[in-house]
């Protein structure tokens, strides 16, 4: 008889409903976080991923930085990439032929709007991947003086603290020999 008992409590645990366990739920999972940090790679802005259905807000991504190292990690490494790519991207779109149009007369020309157009989007890319690997994309700044205004280094030796200084080592050197 105790059996039987212990097996409908057993089937009454297992048929009870599971509590949902109190805060927020995540969809955090490696799949999702390899895609995000992926298409970051590929220069597309976390802005653009997080509109999309399926995908977290971004409140949550950012959450997620903060929380968990690898994903830190990896997301840091997908944003140095981005830059690469969209270096690469400028190239691309600077290589690439100019629509052009046709006006009343039959003349053909290049659409100054679409210059325009790729103009920004070189200089927004530019812009972008110079703040994500300033040492790599950024502007130089070099410090120089020229032949009015040349650069000056002023060096301060305070010479009576440090000969008292090296005076002190000195015998400190002497005494540690002779209790020798």
């Amino acid at each position: 008889m105790p059996e039987k008992r212990k097996a409908k409590t057993a089937e009454v645990k297992q048929a009870a409903p599971k509590k949902n366990p109190v805060g927020r739920p995540t969809d955090y999972n490696p799949e999702l976080i390899d895609e995000i940090c992926d298409r970051i790679a590929s220069g597309e802005p976390l802005v653009r991923i997080c509109r999309e259905d399926g995908m977290p807000r971004i409140v949550t991504v950012y959450r997620w930085l903060n929380k968990y190292p690898e994903f830190s990690n990896l997301y840091a490494k997908a944003k140095d990439a981005a830059a690469d790519t969209l270096a690469e991207e400028i190239q691309d779109i600077s290589d690439s032929m100019p629509m052009e149009t046709t006006d009343k007369e039959g003349n053909t020309r290049f659409d100054p709007a679409y210059i325009q157009w790729m103009r920004l989007r070189v200089d927004a890319r530019k812009w972008v991947a110079a703040k994500l690997k300033p040492k790599k994309y950024g502007e130089r700044t070099t410090i120089t003086g020229d032949a009015d205004n040349p650069l000056h280094t002023e060096t301060t030796i305070k010479a009576n603290e440090l000969f008292t200084s090296i005076l002190q080592n000195m015998e400190l050197k002497k005494q540690q020999a002779s209790n020798e």
